[in-house]
């Protein structure tokens, strides 16, 4: 893929990309996952190549989880995460290898399917939910199938870790695995070869922290609203996968 600077956009797209990136702070500390499952499909109708927008998604993610865990490591429940890492890291590198081989016209598709389906869970009040060891293992290889070529796997994940761990640890818990998944992504792209436009990722560093610290002040609130938080949410990206599904057929 050619290297695209920032300043190939025009003004106008820059000020949009300044405030997704906003959005998907917001969303990541807010919910402590989704940033890039809400983010990326509205990033494609600015540059369809996932391979730009993944790179700068996962620089952010590493440096606000990081920030995030600093003074929290000891409130991570260490024993489940291994059990499921063991899952999800070999299903995310296939993902990996998925998403540096598969068209990109493809992996296009493939993001707006995965936000159609948890648009239609959101907005029709609708759980994904896990009762039995084999439907969490199916949860956790998918998510981690999804989070290797996307980074949108998380919400799969997520019903998984909820009936295992406590409340108090699940966005602890879940930011650890991102940052694992995420380093053995980024070391795969700079591996073989990806542009990981780390100049574009420091420029929108600011903008993406503002959406985090304003996430992290209304974690509280979300999770209190959840419910009316996602459906609107799910109306919203319903009406994006529809625009972004009639702009890949015309």
């Amino acid at each position: 893929m050619p290297h695209i600077a920032l300043l190939s956009f025009g003004p106008t797209q820059i000020a949009l990309i300044a405030l997704l990136f906003v959005w998907a702070g917001f969303v990541r500390s807010g919910l402590g996952f989704g940033g890039a499952a809400l983010g990326l499909p509205l990033m494609l109708f600015l540059n369809d190549q996932p391979l730009f927008w993944l790179p700068i998604i996962g620089t952010h993610l590493l440096f606000f989880s990081a920030l995030t865990l600093r003074t929290r490591l000891g409130n991570v429940d260490w024993a489940y995460l291994r059990r499921a890492a063991a899952w999800v890291i070999p299903a995310a590198l296939v993902g990996i290898f998925g998403l540096l081989n598969l068209p990109n016209r493809l992996l296009v598709v493939f993001v707006y399917s995965v936000t159609l389906l948890y648009a239609c869970l959101w907005l029709l009040d609708l759980e994904i939910r896990s009762d039995r060891d084999w439907i969490d293992r199916f949860l956790l290889v998918a998510g981690g199938y999804v989070a290797g070529t996307s980074l949108s796997g998380a919400p799969l994940m997520v019903a998984v870790f909820m009936r295992n761990i406590s409340p108090q640890q699940l966005r602890n818990t879940m930011f650890v695995l991102w940052f694992v998944l995420v380093s053995v992504k980024m070391t795969t792209f700079a591996a073989v070869g990806v542009t990981l436009n780390f100049g574009t990722a420091l420029a929108l560093l600011p903008v993406a922290a503002v959406g985090h610290v304003m996430g992290l002040y209304t974690h509280e609130y979300i999770l209190r609203n959840d419910r009316l938080f996602r459906r609107a949410i799910g109306g919203v990206l319903l009406v994006i996968c529809v625009l972004g599904f009639w702009k890949l057929s015309s």
